[in-house]
């Protein structure tokens, strides 16, 4: 039996973490995130699908194929979180469940980031906790599909 996938998106200047503003962002890179994810998912008995695309519509194709292939989705967003209609469409119709993710806390920044067109299809929101926001966005997935899992 295979283990379950997650599909970890990150979208515009993530690929920049641990040189774009590390006082606010932090010096930890996106590999390291992405070993951290891949390290959590592991010992939860999950794999991980991690992926960075700084353009709008890879991610909603990613979003897409997801539906078929993925057990859930761990999605930063980045700026795109506050602007897209088409992501929240997409997150939507995946049908699947979905936790959204920052490294900083946004409601302590500019009021343009206090809004997410993610939140209301998501079934859980992290932030403030830097890198450490996705290993708890892996490990509450992993208790919604075990919770599933239980239910079914």
């Amino acid at each position: 039996m295979t283990e379950p996938t997650i599909l970890v998106l990150n979208g515009p200047n993530l690929n920049l973490l641990g040189v774009r503003e590390p006082a606010l962002y932090g010096s930890e890179t996106l590999g390291d995130v992405e070993e951290a994810c891949h390290e959590r998912a592991g010992l939860l008995g999950l794999a991980v699908d991690f992926r960075q695309s700084n353009h709008e519509g890879q991610l909603i194709d990613w979003i897409q194929e997801a539906r078929g292939s993925a057990a859930g989705i761990v999605i930063n967003a980045g700026a795109y979180t506050h602007t897209s209609v088409a992501i929240h469409d997409a997150l939507r119709s995946a049908d699947l469940p979905v936790i959204e993710v920052h490294l900083s806390n946004v409601f302590k920044r500019e009021p343009f980031r206090h809004h997410s067109y993610i939140s209301d299809v998501a079934v859980g929101v992290i932030c403030g906790f830097g890198t450490n926001s996705y290993v708890l966005a892996i490990e509450g997935l992993a208790a919604i599909l075990d919770a599933a899992k239980e239910d079914a």
